[in-house]
């Protein structure tokens, strides 16, 4: 009784301190009682994210030995970014009800998948089959006001982000036109034969947090991309891509780009994925290769990647959408699950990397497959899974992710805790099944590690952004930051694909 007593008087004396003293509540006090409890007060918020945007800055470390030369492919677009609903309306298009469509035939199909994902706030991607009703679209998008370019795709957008560190010299290969020559950093090399006379461009229809058009309401900002664009959709420039690595000699390769074949049917699909694993083959042994995943719906096609693809590449980058997907495809945990609802389960998250490593990756040392690590990013926390052995600084690495997906959202060079606000959980289980431990994040040591059999979790926190002005190209350089921050133990057969 009197250790509950002494316990219940420690906790009325802290939170006394807290309130009336100052958001400066000693660490020591924190860890004992337990931070969970001041989560349902502004002030504490408050408290907690300065003392998580500092942390970061104490904490994050680049690893002693860092890429030098990094290749990246294969796509490249430029992207039109416009207001979702306010093209739409522009268009003189009706709200209704939301509806998910493979691929997009017809400014009413766009309608009902953009409600669909708008109502959920979930980013999605898909193909626009109509080459002159997207030719409509396009000019339509260019001309609504406050429309922007951008650079776009996944290649370039990690380009772009591998090259604000000077000390990395970025080789890019992808369909590039004139508009997107001129926007790419000077910094990234582009061979002539990847050079076109024309842009690929990509509409994306932005929406804002509590936005509304008829009944529908967005829980949160993100995005709908789609396009009529052959040559990222064919990965027509993988093989030129392979090509350039001899002379380039890179330490690392990022493919991307492997999503926007499944707008082309499963005849093209089918029989390019093979080539781009016979390409993907050529690339020498020693040099690690990532794969970024993106919006995929169809599950016969993201089960030939997790079959063909997965065990040839060293480590992935995906978000909560493509993690459950890629569970359902492949009958995996949680496959039940018709889609997360709101901040995903820690727990459940864990069971399906921890599945998806031990299925396809190297998580035994008798295994043939090369992955070993997966960058995990939802909107409140990021998760880096990583095979015991193989990676180093990945705490460092989890949080250099999370730090630039609290800046660039709000379009900042530096986390601003005022701007910022914390969604996560900071109690939650290493599993949704048993055993599992309960687990806490120490927001002045903003890292939680568990392991599981022969892998170790990384999860960190997201300072999310209030107010965001751009979420395109967010989980590009999520996966970006977490590479430059990352660094091989040792020398061993790797292939990493973004």
């Amino acid at each position: 009784m009197w250790r509950k007593a002494s316990a219940a008087a420690l906790l009325a004396l802290a939170v006394g301190y807290f309130y009336h003293g100052g958001p400066d509540l000693p660490e020591q006090i924190l860890q004992y009682i337990g931070l969970p409890n001041f989560q349902s007060s502004p002030q504490s918020q408050n408290s907690l994210e300065q003392v998580i945007a500092a942390s970061w800055e104490t904490l994050i470390t680049l690893p002693t030995r860092q890429w030098s030369k990094v290749a990246v492919g294969v796509n490249a677009c430029v992207d039109v970014v416009v207001s979702g609903v306010g093209l739409l309306q522009a268009m003189a298009v009706d709200p209704g009800v939301g509806l998910d469509h493979e691929v997009l035939h017809s400014k009413e199909e766009l309608k009902e998948a953009f409600v669909h994902y708008m109502e959920r706030g979930a980013a999605a991607e898909r193909f626009f089959s109509d080459s002159e009703a997207f030719q409509r679209i396009a000019r339509a998008a260019a001309e609504y006001p406050g429309a922007k370019l951008y650079v776009g795709g996944n290649a370039a957008l990690i380009s772009q982000k591998l090259a604000t560190y000077p000390d990395i010299m970025v080789l890019l290969c992808g369909p590039v036109g004139p508009k997107l020559h001129e926007m790419l950093d000077e910094q990234i090399v582009v061979p002539p034969d990847s050079l076109q006379e024309t842009d690929e461009y990509h509409l994306i229809l932005e929406y804002k947090a509590g936005e509304q058009w008829g009944s529908t309401q967005a829980p949160q900002a993100n995005r709908f991309i789609f396009s009529h664009d052959m040559s990222n959709g064919e990965m027509r420039s993988l093989e030129t891509f392979v090509a350039n690595l001899d002379e380039f000699e890179p330490d690392l390769v990022v493919l991307s780009g492997l999503h926007m074949m499944e707008g082309q049917g499963r005849e093209l699909w089918e029989d390019r994925l093979k080539e781009a694993v016979l390409a993907i083959s050529e690339i020498r042994q020693d040099i690690p290769i990532h794969l970024e995943l993106a919006s995929m719906t169809d599950k016969e096609y993201m089960s030939s990647i997790m079959q063909e693809v997965m065990p040839i590449v060293s480590s992935i980058g995906l978000n909560e959408q493509e993690l459950l997907f890629l569970s359902q495809a492949g009958d995996g945990p949680h496959a039940d699950l018709a889609a997360w609802k709101g901040v995903p389960d820690v727990g459940r998250v864990s069971d399906i990397l921890l599945w998806i490593l031990e299925r396809h990756g190297r998580s035994e040392p008798s295994s043939e497959a090369d992955l070993t690590r997966i960058h995990f990013h939802t909107l409140a926390y990021h998760i880096l899974a990583t095979v015991d052995g193989y990676w180093g600084n990945q705490a460092a690495a989890v949080m250099a992710g999370a730090r630039v997906a609290s800046s660039q959202a709000c379009g900042l060079q530096f986390v601003d805790a005022g701007k910022v606000e914390l969604k996560a959980p900071l109690e939650f289980h290493s599993s949704h099944g048993e055993p599992r431990e309960e687990l806490t994040l120490n927001p002045a040591q903003p890292v939680t590690t568990w392991r599981r059999g022969n892998v170790t979790f990384h999860l960190t926190v997201v300072l999310v952004c209030k107010e965001p002005l751009r979420t395109v190209g967010l989980g590009d350089a999520i996966s970006a930051e977490g590479l430059v921050y990352s660094e091989l133990k040792s020398q061993q057969t790797f292939y990493e694909f973004a």
